[in-house]
């Protein structure tokens, strides 16, 4: 964890996600907090881990999230060098295609 996001504020805004229930709680507290974009970018980067956890090329990727190769390449390195947030993530979940 990068300690430079410590913080009881942000203590507390992981508590509240970790509080929701349903998919419509995180709906409707995400809609409070982000952008669509924002929701819809976080989205992209959770396919995209999926994507390259399933050996997809970044060119692939790209075409069907629209992201770029530069933010690909960051989820990729996340994947195999960071903390193992998406992998413990899409472990847990059945995967929507």
């Amino acid at each position: 964890m990068n300690e430079k996001l410590k913080s009881a504020r942000v203590n507390n805004l992981f508590r509240a996600i970790l509080s929701l229930e349903t998919i419509e709680e995180c709906y409707d507290l995400f809609e409070d907090l982000c952008t669509a974009s924002e929701i819809n970018e976080m989205a992209k980067r959770v396919a995209a881990a999926h994507m390259l956890s399933e050996g997809k090329k970044y060119t692939e990727i790209a075409d069907e999230t629209g992201l770029s190769t530069a933010t690909i390449s960051r989820v990729n390195r996340c994947l195999k060098y960071g903390s193992d947030g998406y992998t413990r993530a899409l472990s847990k979940i059945e995967y929507e295609e």
